[in-house]
């Protein structure tokens, strides 16, 4: 993500005060912070390592079609 897309919100002095980012930058940022908080358990730790070496699985246009979305 290009840190140009960045906007900061100043106060009459000057001080930033807010910042605006891109939607996908946030749902990012999101995501990392999500991942962070469920590696922190040891049981979610584990779910989320053996999920990862899983090799059979739905795709997913398969589970969006069972699900009717």
């Amino acid at each position: 993500m290009n840190q140009t897309n960045v906007q900061y919100v100043v106060d009459e002095s000057g001080h930033n005060t807010a910042v605006i980012v891109p939607i996908e930058l946030w749902e990012d940022l999101l995501s990392e912070s999500e991942t962070a908080y469920l590696l922190k358990s040891e049981t979610m730790r584990k779910r989320l390592l053996e999920a990862m070496q899983r090799k059979d699985g739905i795709p997913f246009e398969q589970v969006r079609e069972k699900l009717g979305i």
